[in-house]
């Protein structure tokens, strides 16, 4: 048997050489990708466990913060490289991230809102009333809803806050009026106007932030013209002799203890409050009184306190949200002169009329102890005066001129007030 023949070596000779070379290409692959593989991470963290302990890796007490490395870009040639464009401005304060509270003292960020500081009041607009009269015949030439909204709006414009405009006078209404109707057989004053014209007004000077007063205009006077002249002559209606309070006007006065005269004023306040629900106030102003120069020398203080009273109660059992208000003369001058004792009839704001320009100081002392003061447009350079005292809670004015519209601008351009 011949000797066995013994392997001096590896082998390699009887190795495929393709497999050889394939064996060297995976070798190369890996170790050419260590990092994705995890190799490289595991040797650095455990050669030192093969190595002595003098050869250990030595390590810093302080260490330095590293650069983060850049991310690798492909070893692809055929793949661009992605143009980085700097940003054009940098932050000069970067931010600084807050500091972590407590879970339980977190609070969750609200925005922040500046508050707009209210712009001061004008002295002119802290007044509470700021009233222009409108006669009763504002209301004619057949003014449509368009116009009679303008209307309202241009006196906002002009900072007046409050409309009393005239809705009785000479002995008939400015409305059609069943109690009118039943009365004497017609509904209103010989006048045009819409049906709807003070409905209109009111609903717009509600929309725009204002009041409308309605005002009783001549209240218990009449003269030649009015449409209930020749009956209320006929029925014995009128006091006797002829009211010339103002020179160059002859007035008869109607006679509220006559029960069929005070009926009627009674039931036109209240179907008025009824009709108009939402008028902020009636009022009355000195023709509600007799002259003390009327003949007879007849004292109707008593009479006339009844009738008011009455009439003011019966308002206010249709209608408790109206005011009762009243445009006077003081109270010592309106029950001399006027027999009206009208600290005694109930109302519930007074005004003070100052039309007499003599007795401007004095009126002001008893307007004080009241709602406000009525100036003519003649006396407006008064406006001041009374916008600066802060006693005088409310300013009426009275157009005597009849051009309401002018002397509204013309209280606008002594006294101007914000928008």
């Amino acid at each position: 048997m011949p000797p066995k023949k013994e392997n001096n070596g590896c082998g390699c000779s009887s190795v495929p050489f393709s497999l050889i070379i394939v064996l060297l290409g995976v070798g190369y692959w890996g170790f050419t990708h260590l990092d994705n593989l995890g190799i490289s991470k595991f040797l650095s963290n455990n050669i030192g466990k093969f190595l002595p302990n003098n050869q250990q890796p030595a390590t810093s007490n302080n260490p330095q913060p590293t650069t983060p490395s850049l991310p690798r870009v492909p070893s692809v040639a055929a793949s661009p490289l992605p143009q980085v464009i700097p940003p054009k401005t940098l932050p000069t304060n970067p931010q600084v991230p807050p500091k972590t509270l407590p879970t339980n003292l977190q609070v969750s960020p609200s925005p922040v809102t500046l508050k707009k500081s209210p712009s001061p009041q004008a002295p002119w607009e802290k007044k509470e009333i700021r009233g222009i009269y409108l006669s009763r015949y504002q209301a004619t030439n057949n003014a449509d809803e368009q116009t009679i909204r303008q209307r309202v709006r241009y006196y906002r414009s002009q900072g007046i806050n409050t409309i009393i405009h005239g809705v009785w006078g000479n002995g008939c209404t400015m409305y059609n009026s069943n109690v009118m109707q039943q009365t004497f057989g017609y509904k209103s004053c010989p006048n045009q106007f819409q049906d709807q014209w003070l409905d209109w007004l009111i609903d717009e000077a509600h929309k725009q932030g204002m009041q409308v007063h309605a005002y009783f205009e001549k209240g218990i006077k009449i003269d030649k013209n009015s449409p209930i002249f020749d009956e209320a002559i006929s029925k014995r209606w009128i006091v006797p002799g002829v009211d010339k309070t103002y020179a160059g006007i002859e007035h008869y006065v109607l006679d509220v203890e006559i029960p069929e005269v005070a009926n009627l004023f009674k039931k036109i306040s209240v179907e008025f409050v009824k009709k108009y629900p939402t008028i902020d106030a009636v009022q009355w102003d000195d023709y509600l009184g007799y002259h003390a120069d009327l003949p007879g020398k007849v004292d109707r203080t008593a009479q006339l306190t009844n009738f008011v009273r009455q009439m003011r109660a019966d308002m206010k059992k249709a209608n408790p949200t109206v005011s009762f208000d009243l445009c006077h003369h003081n109270p010592y001058w309106g029950k001399r002169y006027f027999a009206a004792d009208w600290q005694n009839w109930n109302v519930d704001r007074v005004f003070i009329q100052i039309y007499n320009d003599a007795n401007f100081k004095q009126e002001l002392d008893y307007a004080k102890n009241y709602a406000g003061v009525a100036i003519s447009d003649k006396q407006l350079y008064r406006l001041k005066e009374l916008i600066n005292n802060p006693k005088i809670k409310s300013v009426l004015v009275f157009p005597s001129s009849g051009k309401p519209e002018e002397t509204a601008a013309l209280v606008k351009k002594l006294i101007p007030v914000s928008n």
